[in-house]
């Protein structure tokens, strides 16, 4: 399951060093205002689908794949986006050990 999104990440640093042409990737990872304005227009959309209870699915994906695009060309790595959630995790567990002492 998480392969795919391992392959997505994958894909879009391939793309990035050996541009594919008429790839809808390339074209996200070199235009960094599109990539935004795609982000927000899925981000909208899967709100809506999650309101109106359709299409939910679809449309998370839709934001998985813009999301990872944006951070992509805006050379934010996943790899660094995990490392801090981690340290959140551990942040919070030390505050709910902390929490159950007293």
């Amino acid at each position: 399951m998480f392969n795919t999104l391992e392959n997505l990440i994958k894909l879009a640093r391939e793309r990035k060093t050996t541009p594919l042409e008429g790839s809808y990737t390339n074209k996200l990872l070199k235009d960094k205002s599109l990539s935004k304005a795609k982000v927000l227009e899925e981000v909208d959309e899967l709100i809506e689908a999650v309101e109106e209870n359709s299409n939910k699915i679809h449309e998370a994906a839709d934001v998985f794949y813009h999301l990872l695009m944006y951070l992509e060309a805006n050379d934010i790595k996943i790899e660094e986006v995990m490392s801090e959630l981690e340290k959140r995790k551990k942040w919070d567990t030390m505050k709910i050990i902390f929490l159950q002492r007293f």
